[in-house]
């Protein structure tokens, strides 16, 4: 795995995990219980087209042919401009929605979006709605997945099979690691899956940016028939909410931004603090392990985490080998540990990876790795997360060439993050990118939005608290809640305190105090 570009932020749906002989297998998503009704919504509202420029007209002004997609869903696809910049050329992308109608008369349209970015919305809803959103939302909403351009249903990114994935991922280079030689071999292949990116996807490279999948946003909203954005973003779907209202601000009022992204700080500061956040994490984890009979582990905390860095050596030396074949190295290890980090339900998982991986067997841990990656049992991947992943970063994060800030980076990481330190570095894939980005990286205020929600645990490995403190004071209208706990993201977690603050603001307007603190 390649830390530079990140660890993903999305939200993760949950763990399906069937036991098998030797491990329990792992899968992305959890197929919630989806709730019945989604038939007592009123008449499909008129699509908004005001304000709207000639040359949008015919986007905003299309009527969508829905139909059913399982029970208690149906779908559509909406009509993009391709370059919203040119919308007249007469090229054009289609964008996958799905929608449960409220169970009583809906208040309107609320759009969620998982992170990423590259995570699907359009699944995130349909296979898990009711952990995408509560019950009291699910009753007054139709609540809207999408897929984002470039990702999942709608136009997507295309790079490399899945033996090519597989290569790519989980492949282990010849040359020792951080030499000049490994330097190459990595950009080598970093090459070689940007060419096959741009050999796959049809020219929409250039326009697979956070400010478009924006714009597409509010093309859905009002080809809907919504005058307003009502918006449910997690992760990484709290930069593109904080970009939807910096461009209609007017239109965003009632937005929740769930562990947030700070968007003024350069990738290179995201890495850091991340890696900085997963050791947190980690040790967490451990005093938690360390107080069952089931940990693998003993000893202090310090200890503990010593002999993890000692196993992560040790698999970095002589690499574990798969039931299919696969090597297991440090960077898949360090893969699947990620993984489990995005919340403590996983943590059950990682015990059982750490404690087979101390036996030679990878298995648990592949599954871990593999479930980050969206790879099955059958040597398939399931989505393309990884490919649009890369779109997006590399187009919304300018390449940095800082010799210092990078060093002065490696050292923070090396003193802040020890466990993880060692691998977490390698050469920008982005480097290798064959468009400039066109994003920036600057404080976002959203002048005359409405009240914007920015949500916040405090030991979030994926988007570090700080990161939620830092957006909503940059927002002009930033309100800060605080979930004390661990794990990635803070709303429909289990704190009540956090749901039902997100909740009467979405259903009916209430700000809550701002720095609202949930223990």
């Amino acid at each position: 795995m390649n830390h530079r570009t990140t660890p993903r932020l999305r939200r993760l749906t949950a763990i399906v995990a069937g036991l098998a002989a030797t491990a329990i297998a792992l899968s992305g998503c959890l197929y919630a219980n989806i709730p019945d009704g989604g038939t007592t919504a009123g008449p499909d509202r008129e699509p908004d087209t005001s304000d709207v420029a000639p040359d949008l007209q015919p986007f905003y002004s299309q009527k969508l042919d829905w139909s059913s997609c399982g029970t208690g869903f149906d779908c559509a696809e909406v009509s993009a401009p391709l370059d919203w910049e040119n919308p007249g050329d007469g090229k054009k992308m289609s964008l996958a929605i799905v929608r449960h109608k409220a169970n009583k008369t809906a208040k309107g349209s609320l759009l969620v979006n998982p992170g990423g970015p590259g995570a699907s919305g359009k699944g995130f809803v349909q296979n898990s709605l009711d952990y995408a959103v509560g019950k009291a939302l699910i009753d007054d909403y139709d609540v809207i997945g999408f897929d984002p351009r470039g990702v999942g249903e709608s136009t997507a990114v295309s790079c490399f099979d899945a033996k090519e994935m597989d290569a790519y991922l989980y492949g282990i280079p010849k040359s020792p690691r951080n030499t000049p030689e490994w330097k190459t071999e990595i950009g080598e292949g970093n090459k070689r899956f940007a060419d096959a990116c741009v050999a796959n996807s049809d020219g929409i490279l250039p326009y697979i940016t956070t400010v478009n999948s924006a714009r597409d946003m509010d093309l859905i909203r009002a080809v809907l028939g919504d005058k307003e954005l009502h918006y449910l973003g997690y992760s990484y779907g709290t930069f593109l909410g904080a970009t939807y209202a910096k461009l209609y601000p007017q239109r965003a009022t009632r937005l929740v931004l769930d562990g947030a992204i700070d968007p003024a700080i350069p990738g290179l500061d995201v890495g850091t603090t991340q890696a900085l956040g997963f050791e947190s994490a980690l040790t967490a984890y451990l005093k938690d392990c360390l107080s069952t009979s089931e940990c693998p582990f003993n000893g202090t905390v310090d200890e503990a985490k010593s002999d993890v860095g000692a196993l992560l050596a040790s698999v970095d030396r002589t690499p574990l080998t798969g039931a299919d074949g696969r090597k297991m190295n440090a960077d898949s290890m360090m893969t699947g540990i990620i993984q489990a980090m995005y919340t403590q339900d996983y943590w059950q998982y990682l015990s059982k990876g750490f404690a087979d991986a101390l036996q030679g067997d990878p298995e648990m841990m592949f599954a871990l790795a593999d479930s980050y990656n969206g790879r099955d049992k059958d040597g398939q991947y399931t989505d393309n997360t990884s490919e649009a992943f890369r779109a997006y970063n590399c187009m919304d994060y300018p390449v940095e060439d800082d010799p210092a800030a990078q060093a002065a980076a490696d050292a923070k990481v090396a003193k802040g993050a020890p466990t993880f330190a060692p691998y977490w570095n390698a050469p920008d894939p982005c480097e290798q990118w064959p468009y400039p980005a066109t994003g920036k990286r600057e404080a976002i205020t959203a002048e005359g939005s409405g009240p914007i929600l920015v949500v916040g645990t405090t030991n979030d490995p994926a988007t570090p608290y700080e990161w939620a403190v830092s957006l909503a004071k940059q927002l002009s209208e930033g309100v800060l809640i605080t979930r004390v706990g661990e794990g990635h993201t803070g709303y429909n977690k289990g704190n009540s305190c956090v749901n039902e603050a997100v909740e009467r603001f979405l259903l009916d307007g209430t700000v809550p105090k701002d720095g609202l603190r949930c223990e």
